[in-house]
This record gives C-alpha cells, sequence and structure tokens, in this order.
C-alpha cells in the first residue's frame, strides 16, 4: 500500500475510534456503523481525487460535496432530486431536523434515543470532523495538526457524557491518533529512500519505519503524540459541568433531572424507558426527621416546570444567585393565611445523586454545605459546579401553609405579568383540552371551584385507571389519547391538569419531586424511589401556589379541598390513607423506569418515575460548550506552539524531496540550517559571519560534541562547502541522519532543564516573528509605493483636466 494510502486509512480509523466516545450519548450505538461507512465513502472520494490528481482545494470542496449528498440520501431522501440531489425542500428538512434535535437534546436524558434529529447531529458532526481529518493528514500530509479536531471530538464527548466510558475510548481516541502520526512517519521516510538504509538489515528485520537508523521521525510523531494526548487530558478536566437533558450524565454526579432517559414531554413520558418499567424494587433516597404534627402534606419538591409549548413543560430559563441566609417571601401569601413554621432535617442517601435540592414548599431558611445557588422564581436550590446532594445533611426551615377554602375562593386576580406568563398555552394544543375544560368547570363560581373540579374529575369522579404501562405515544395528539382512554399515571394527570387550567385562565405549572415517604420506628421518615411523583401546583393571589393532587391513589388530598369531594366516596380512602410505600408494584417509581445494571451501579435517578428533565437554564448550550472547548484549546494549545512549529519546519527540512542538483543543493542547505536552530536551541546562538567549517568547529566547541555526533558535524559542513564552492558540487547522502546524530549529542550534552526548554520553548522559534516583521515590511513598503504612484497619476491627471488660461 502507498504511503497516502496508509495515511488515508489510519486517518478513517482515528476518527471512527474518536466518534467512538459519542455512543454513551445514545441508547443504540447503530449510528456508528453507518456513519463509519459514510466517513470511509468520504475518504474514498479524497483517495481517488489525490490519485487523479486534482488540485488540493479542489479535492476538499469534492469531499465536502461528498458528505453533502451522503447526508441528503440517509435524511432527506423524499424531499432530494433522484434521491440524494439537495433541493430547498431538502435544506427545509435538514433545517427541521436540526430543530427537532435541538429539541431532543434538551428533552431527554444520557442515553437518549437515536432520534432522526439527534442521528443527523452526531453522523453530520461526525463526517465534518473525518473530512477535516483527511484533508489536513491525507491531502495536506500534516498528520500533528489533524489531531486538533479528533481532540475535539473526544473532548466533546466526554464533556457531554460526564466521561462515561472513562479510558476506553481515550485509549481508542489516543490510539487512533498515534496510527496517523506512524503512518506519517513511515511515508516521510520512504521518500528518503536509502538516506536512512545504514546497514543491511538481517532477514525478518521491520520496515524502515521501525528501524533504529530510521527512528527520527517515529520519535518525533510519538512526541508529538504525548503532548496532544496531555492535552486531551487537560481538556475534559477543564470543561465545565453540564446540566439538563443530553447534557447531564446520568448518576454523574453533574447532572440534575432524570437519569436513564427519562423525557420531560407533557404527553409522552418515559417512552424510551417503559421497556424497564414494573421493576418492583424500590430503594431509599432520602430520610428525614420534622417537627410538624402531620407529614401527609409535607411534600419535598425539587423543582418546579413553568413553560409549556404543547409537547413539554420545561423549566424557564432563569438566572440564580447565592443563597441568602433567609429566603425571601413566598409570593402571594398574605400574613392573614395561616402557615405554621416547621423544621426539618433530611439526609440524603450516598449513591443518590441530584443537582436539586429535595425541600418543602415553601422553604424560608436552609443550612447546607456545599456549593450552591438560589433560583428566587421557583423557590429552588441549584448545585454549582457538579454539587449534588450525594450523601448530603441539610435543615430547611419552612412554612405549612393552610388557607381555607373561603380565602381560595375569594382570591382576587393574580398580577398581571404573572397571569399572562402562567396562563400561556401554545396554538398547536387540541381544542378537545379546552372543551373538556369547560365541560368539567360547568357551574363553578370561580377559579378555587374550578381548580377543585378538575382535582375530583381526574382522582374521582372521571373514571381515569392509573397504569404505568399505558401507550402514551408522542405528539400534541397523546393528550387527546389519553383523556380519551383514561389511562396514564402521575405525569399525564398532572401536566393534564395544569395544561386544562392554563385554557381556563388560571396560572399552573407542574411541580417535581417526592410525596411525604413512610413513617419508621425511630420517627424518622424514609422518602423511597417509589415515592418519586409530579403534581400540578396552581396560583391564587393571597395563598400564593397551591398544590393539587389530580392522581388516583397517589399522595394525599389537600385539606382545603376535601369538602368539595362528595362524602363516603373513594376520596376518604383512596388518597387520604393511602400510604405511598404500600402502593402496589404497578406504581410510577425511578426504580421501575431505570436499568437494571444502572441499579446496580447507584445511578438511578428518583425523578425518574415523573419523566421530566432538568431546568433548561442550568443546561450548557452546544455552542457554549464549543465555545469552551475552543477557548480551552486555544490557552493549552498556545504554550505548544513554539515546538509544533519546530516539530513542522525539523520535518519539511529533513524531508526535502527531488532528484535534480537544484534539489540536492536545498536539501543539503536545508539539512545545515537545522543543524544551526538546533544548536541555537541548546544555547549555542548563530553566527552568520562564519564559514561552514568555522560554524562546525563552533558547534563542536561550545556544543561539547565528540565521536559520532562530532564527526556528523564536520561531515555535513563539508556537504554544505561542496554544494556551495564546488565547480561540480556532490551533495553528500546520510544529512537527515547526521542532523539526528548531532541532535542527540548536543541533548545529552546538557542539562535536563535545557533539554526541557529546548524541546518546548526553542530559541530558534523567534525566527517566526524575524520572518512576520520581514513580511510587514515588505507589505508596508509596497502599499507606500503604491501610494505614491496613485499620488503621483493623480496629480498627472488634474494637471492635464486643468484648463489652461487664454488673454481675450
Amino acid at each position: 500500500m502507498s504511503g497516502r494510502g496508509r495515511l488515508a486509512l489510519c486517518s478513517f480509523a482515528a476518527t471512527v475510534m474518536a466518534a467512538g466516545a459519542l455512543t454513551p450519548l445514545v441508547e443504540s450505538p447503530t449510528w456508528l456503523i453507518q456513519c463509519a461507512f459514510m466517513v470511509g465513502v468520504v475518504g474514498g472520494v479524497g483517495a481517488l481525487a489525490r490519485r487523479v490528481p486534482l488540485a488540493r482545494p479542489l479535492t476538499v470542496a469534492l469531499q465536502a460535496l461528498s458528505v453533502l449528498l451522503l447526508l441528503t440520501l440517509v435524511f432527506a431522501k423524499e424531499q432530494a432530486l433522484f434521491g440524494f440531489v439537495p433541493t430547498p425542500d431538502a435544506v427545509q428538512e435538514f433545517g427541521r431536523l436540526l430543530t427537532s434535535g435541538g429539541d431532543d437534546v434538551g428533552r431527554y436524558a444520557i442515553p437518549a434515543p437515536a432520534t432522526e434529529g439527534i442521528r443527523l447531529m452526531l453522523i453530520g458532526g461526525v463526517l465534518v470532523i473525518g473530512l477535516a481529518v483527511d484533508a489536513v493528514a491525507v491531502t495536506f500530509r500534516s498528520a500533528a495538526p489533524a489531531g486538533l479536531p479528533l481532540l475535539a471530538l473526544y473532548s466533546v464527548a466526554a464533556g457531554l457524557s460526564g466521561g462515561a466510558g472513562g479510558w476506553v475510548w481515550f485509549l481508542l481516541a489516543a490510539t487512533g491518533y498515534l496510527l496517523l502520526l506512524l503512518a506519517e512517519g513511515r511515508d516521510r521516510l520512504s521518500q528518503w529512500g536509502r538516506v536512512f538504509g545504514g546497514a543491511p538489515r538481517p532477514p525478518g528485520r521491520f520496515s524502515s519505519a521501525f528501524d533504529p537508523n530510521g527512528r527520527a521521525p517515529v520519535r518525533t510523531g510519538r512526541r508529538i503524540g504525548v503532548v496532544a494526548l496531555g492535552v486531551a487530558l487537560a481538556v475534559p478536566a477543564a470543561l465545565p459541568a453540564l446540566d439538563g437533558g443530553l447534557l447531564a450524565g446520568a448518576g454523574a454526579g453533574n447532572g440534575s433531572g432524570v437519569g436513564g432517559g427519562g423525557t420531560i414531554s407533557a404527553v409522552n413520558p418515559l417512552v424510551s424507558l417503559q421497556d424497564n418499567l414494573n421493576q418492583p424494587e424500590d430503594r431509599e433516597a432520602l430520610r428525614y426527621k420534622t417537627n410538624a404534627k402531620d407529614t401527609q402534606d409535607l411534600y419535598l419538591r425539587i423543582m418546579a416546570l413553568d413553560k409549556f409549548d404543547g409537547t413539554s413543560w420545561r423549566f424557564s430559563q432563569r438566572n440564580v444567585e447565592d443563597v441568602p441566609d433567609t429566603l425571601p417571601t413566598a409570593p402571594g401569601l398574605r400574613s392573614d393565611v395561616e402557615a405554621t413554621e416547621i423544621r426539618t432535617t433530611i439526609s440524603a442517601a450516598g449513591w443518590y445523586r441530584q443537582n436539586y435540592l429535595p425541600m418543602p414548599y415553601p422553604a424560608s431558611e436552609v443550612k447546607i454545605d456545599g456549593r450552591w445557588r438560589f433560583e428566587p422564581t421557583g423557590r429552588t436550590l441549584v448545585g454549582d459546579r457538579g454539587q449534588s446532594t450525594r450523601g448530603a445533611r441539610y435543615e430547611v426551615t419552612s412554612l405549612q401553609v393552610n388557607p381555607t377554602r373561603q380565602q381560595l375562593a375569594s382570591a382576587p386576580a393574580a398580577p398581571s405579568g404573572l397571569l399572562r406568563e402562567y396562563t400561556q398555552v401554545p396554538s398547536v394544543l387540541p381544542e378537545v383540552v379546552r372543551s373538556t375544560a369547560l365541560e368539567v368547570t360547568a357551574g363553578a363560581a370561580n377559579d378555587y371551584e374550578k381548580a377543585v373540579k378538575l382535582q375530583d374529575w381526574f382522582a374521582l369522579d372521571g373514571g381515569f385507571t392509573y397504569n404505568t404501562a399505558v401507550d402514551s405515544g408522542t405528539g400534541v395528539t397523546a393528550i387527546t389519547r389519553f383523556l380519551r382512554n383514561k389511562e396514564g399515571f402521575c405525569v399525564h394527570f398532572s401536566f393534564s391538569m395544569a395544561a386544562m387550567a392554563r385554557t381556563l385562565g388560571i396560572p399552573a405549572r407542574v411541580a417535581v419531586g417526592f410525596t411525604p415517604g413512610t413513617p419508621q420506628a425511630d420517627g424518622t421518615m424514609s422518602v423511597g424511589l417509589r415515592d418519586a411523583h409530579a403534581w400540578p401546583e396552581l396560583y391564587f393571589e393571597g395563598v400564593g401556589w397551591t398544590r393539587f393532587e389530580p392522581t388516583p391513589s397517589r399522595g394525599s388530598t389537600p385539606d382545603y379541598t376535601r369538602e368539595e369531594a362528595p362524602t363516603g366516596t373513594p376520596s376518604d380512602s383512596a388518597s387520604e390513607g393511602t400510604d405511598p410505600s404500600a402502593a402496589p408494584s404497578a406504581e410510577p417509581s425511578a426504580s421501575e423506569t431505570c436499568p437494571a445494571q444502572a441499579q446496580r451501579l447507584g445511578e438511578c435517578d428518583p425523578t425518574a418515575e415523573a419523566g421530566v428533565l432538568p431546568p433548561t437554564d442550568t443546561g450548557t448550550p452546544l455552542g457554549t460548550v464549543l465555545a469552551v472547548v475552543a477557548g480551552a484549546l486555544a490557552v493549552l494549545l498556545l504554550p505548544l506552539l513554539p515546538l509544533l512549529w519546530r516539530t513542522r519546519v525539523r520535518a519539511g527540512r529533513l524531508g526535502s524531496s527531488g532528484r535534480t542538483p537544484e534539489d540536492a543543493t536545498a536539501r543539503t542547505l536545508a539539512a545545515w540550517r537545522e543543524v544551526i536552530d538546533t544548536a541555537w536551541d541548546h544555547g549555542i546562538p548563530p553566527d552568520e559571519s562564519g564559514t561552514p567549517r568555522k560554524t562546525a568547529e563552533r558547534i563542536v566547541r561550545l556544543g561539547g560534541l565528540d565521536g559520532e555526533a562530532a564527526a556528523a558535524v564536520h561531515r555535513l559542513a563539508g556537504s554544505v562547502e561542496q554544494v556551495l564552492y564546488a565547480p561540480v558540487p556532490r551533495p553528500g547522502t546520510g544529512l537527515a541522519e547526521d542532523a539526528r546524530l548531532i541532535r542527540e549529542g548536543l541533548s545529552a550534552a546538557v542539562g535536563r532543564w535545557t533539554r526541557l526548554r529546548a524541546l518546548l520553548a526553542p530559541r530558534s522559534a523567534v525566527r517566526v516573528i524575524w520572518y512576520a516583521a520581514e513580511r510587514w515590511h515588505a507589505v508596508a513598503a509596497r502599499w507606500t509605493d503604491r501610494r505614491l504612484e496613485l499620488t503621483r497619476r493623480l496629480a498627472t491627471a488634474t494637471t492635464r483636466l486643468r484648463p489652461s488660461r487664454q488673454r481675450g
């Protein structure tokens, strides 16, 4: 196989190996097989274009066109001309898929299902990286810089997945890059012909790329590889913690919200995890002790989802601040409403990792150690920089608000700003939602009565059945199916009631957290995975955000709504006295939605039952992630630029090709320049006034060289004198080998610090500045000459156009 063939093959392998780091982000790895085939096609197009041969820019353009055609064939075939030629409709389809993929990234937790939008983002991104690697390493014959796109691909994958897969994916990506470097070294070595041949090799020896007499390029490649891999280790450590949706590492400690692929979809909860439901295993997540006389209403609230787009409830993007000593008063709560202050001490299990702090609502004071921030509107505490609840112990002072029916019924209208924000419903919401809400609440005199009628219709009178195995479906029609089939669990009930309340003009949102738990013999309360729950909160001015419980057989019906339910009905038996821990195995629980492997590892998230994701305000957008990666690469690579430049220059000087006398002369002079710069890097400044022979003696003397290294200097100086002064120049042989011997001799004669400086901060790198200054002066001189020439021409033209003075 030719040198470029080996480079192309290694480029393909390196891209696919690095892309493997993305597999923990999605449930099925089959996309990687399809992606590998497409990367191979793009590489094959490049190989054919180089064989023609085409100009380098044209080769890259042809590969870019092949990427577009392949993506069109796979993702927009129906809209394309002949199935693969892009059309305006195909471009619109790409836009739709990318938008859908962006929504899916925020909707699903890791590992997410491989939806069309996510597959387009993954495959398209890998194809672009593969094109960049092939262009840099093969088309432009520079493998070392090709590590940058590979490093970016691995770093982004490691940052998004929270390091899932650990060293396995890192070693695969590193191996691919090292193979690329070694292939380039072998390719360059083959171009040098017999220069590095040395003594005949005994049978069975490896090719010259691995021969001791030809190991310089290989050593160079290894050194570059070590440095690049060091950067790869540092970049993921420098990335910020990524939260939210697909950016949350399931159970990794820096994510929030559900794990294992739960969704925030208002009408399509846990679609990707329904095969994992009905696993009757409970596990204690929290334990608390409180001075409250009655714990049936002591729900532990994690977050509130307040943004509704018709298919999903999300957390609005809001600012966070430092946790104050005393939290602000709960919005809308008047002093004449009965509120009892209670204190609750909560301990989180060592395996329970949640980025949002479960606590009673509304809290007025929180005492906890660690890096926590306060989000005022939702009144939640959010972990900062990977802070989680794992093993946390904290104390919460909160209020148990007990409004009367009269206070709720007589509540005035909510403030206009709050009313406008929390009653928004999208135009795509099926009309049946509003019409059903109007039908259910017919005859209600006020918003409170409407809310109670909605709650009782779901929990008692509407004939709904609690069932976690229901086929919920997807899209805006799923809520219609839920209302028609009347089967679902807390996600369906809470999301549907909140949506219906909004259509009636009642401010509503959905809270996610835990029901009170189970009393223990020692006076504490145990909160398990089966206690995970979602419930609607409706706003009443004077009382504030008020809990309702529409889910049958779950939680407890609030006291301020009980009298509205008919006496002697299942309200008392099913809602009041239900023990959450004693519910049947069909209850929605995080353990039921968590894969068995994740349970064994202790990575199940209790909010998985609710099928919700963390707030979008803590999720880092992909654009920000890429910007951070680019910034980190710039910061980390900046000190390495002299090393990379020096390595590239050395390879160019010692890898000069050509068979003509002029080429031989240029090769000899380039090798001599490399020796002078190598000596300069090791502390021997150049003396341009000396002859080659004098310069060689000076390098030997100041560098402390002897033996083969000293002989190599004089040999190379003699070759320079031959090509410069001899009537019939006889170019020397073994120039690159002599340069290697000199470099090793100079390195062995100096201390460790000097060797390190010669590697990382070579003095000869100042030539870049000199070259830039020369170019600048040349450009400035040309500009000055052109400006003077233009001025002269304008003056001449003005003189010719000026009218002559004639006397009459």
